[in-house]
């Protein structure tokens, strides 16, 4: 098991000595990776015709790029986990180019998660289609591969063209791509496309029929269990160490290969707070 630590993006400080200070930390207790959320724009919830979510414009979130940029140039091994990035709202030239650029320069620590995302909001104020996000996002995987892998590309799609033209410099391997979501055209993605499935599901019991359901696409396409790592998602909750290992052993059962702990939501008020329940889950669990 992969255990990662997600960044508390809406309970922390944009404060670069305490990014900086938080993944050392989480080097040092001897997690794999630092995973991040993905928002560009909050919406306001008192907006004629109402408006309901998770986030609001309150909500505080770095862009995860140039937060990972940040974590790379103070660490050494640390993975960096976009957990997930709203790839349709985004250009896909542009994620590959930037994808890229972190890889090259991290030394390879990037795994790109991405998802659709629920925010018509912010599709509208990022000038692109919430309505065909999903379909959009297969040909944005298909043109950002091709873009990692050749030189020069041409490109004829529905909402891509791209005339003889390629990034440089290029990843020096495929940057690894997992989705996020839960929905039946997720899975069937995920089957044909993903390098990996952000689960979305607070326990293994939840998750089953989705995992079965995986497994019979995944043979449909010619892959197995063996090709798609999934990550999953553990509260830290009231700090019970019983219910970490309860969980972890559930989840390891139904054979997820990465756990993000998640501190968020637990009443911690600062940055020494968060790495302190982060180095009591890693004492309970045997990480490092």
């Amino acid at each position: 098991m992969h255990f990662g630590a997600i960044f508390p993006q809406v309970e922390f400080p944009p404060d670069p000595v305490a990014v900086r200070d938080y993944a050392q930390a989480v080097e040092g207790m001897g997690f794999s990776h630092v995973t991040a959320y993905d928002h560009v724009l909050g919406a306001n919830p008192d907006r004629p015709g109402g408006w309901t979510g998770p986030y609001t414009y309150l909500s505080s979130f770095l862009e995860p790029f140039v937060l990972f940029s940040t974590m790379a140039a103070h660490t050494v091994h640390l993975g960096l986990f976009t957990g997930i990035l709203i790839l349709p709202q985004r250009q896909a030239a542009l994620v590959a180019k930037q994808a890229a650029t972190l890889d090259l320069l991290s030394g390879g620590r990037l795994r790109l998660g991405v998802g659709i995302g629920w925010n018509a909001v912010e599709y509208g104020a990022l000038g692109e289609d919430f309505h065909t996000r999903g379909r959009r996002i297969e040909e944005q995987i298909e043109v950002m591969r091709r873009l990692w892998a050749e030189p020069l590309v041409t490109y004829v799609g529905r909402w891509h063209r791209i005339e003889d033209a390629g990034i440089q410099p290029r990843p020096t391997r495929a940057i690894p791509i997992w989705f996020g979501g839960h929905h039946d055209r997720v899975i069937r993605r995920i089957a044909r496309l993903g390098d990996g499935w952000v689960v979305n599901y607070r326990s293994a019991a939840d998750a089953a029929p989705s995992l079965e359901a995986l497994d019979g696409y995944l043979a449909a396409a010619g892959r197995s269990r063996a090709d798609v790592g999934l990550e999953v998602r553990l509260p830290y909750g009231d700090g019970d160490p019983q219910v970490w290992t309860a969980r972890l052993a559930e989840w390891t059962a139904a054979g997820a290969t990465h756990l993000d702990v998640n501190t968020m939501n637990a009443g911690f008020d600062t940055p020494a707070k968060h790495l302190e329940a982060l180095r009591r889950f890693a004492g309970a669990v045997g990480i490092g």
